[in-house]
């Protein structure tokens, strides 16, 4: 099922992902990514810390991040889920087709979700 027609004009649908990176609204990015709905931007410090995620809390009105971990998902850190707790914002770890996809359909029920994106090597 296509859900592009759902999701509100302007908003940005993770289209294709590759080893080499992530096509996001026609646009190509190569390397880790942030996906926002109204704008996606290089991953330049891919760290899965707090650090790493600043760009996703000080973009304010997330409530859900969505960390696409590559071919295989990994648990996040008790401290990671934590801090971000404090912040209102929850945190799922998965493979990145699969935070792909959720992120998607996530955007299409215009939730406020974000995806912290690795490409699937």
């Amino acid at each position: 099922m296509d859900l592009t027609p759902l999701v509100t004009p302007g908003r940005q649908v993770i289209e294709r992902y590759s080893a080499d990176g992530f096509r996001v609204s026609g646009v190509i990015y190569g390397g880790a990514v942030l996906v926002f709905a109204d704008r996606t931007v290089l991953w330049e410090n891919a760290v899965l810390s707090e650090a790493g995620l600043t760009p996703v809390v000080a973009h304010g009105g997330i409530e859900l991040i969505l960390l696409g971990l590559g071919r295989r998902g990994a648990p996040v850190s008790p401290a990671l889920r934590t801090a971000l707790k404090a912040r209102g914002i929850g945190v799922e770890a998965m493979d990145t087709g699969a935070a792909c996809r959720t992120y998607n359909v996530l955007l299409a029920e215009d939730r406020l979700v974000a995806a912290a994106l690795l490409p699937p090597i």
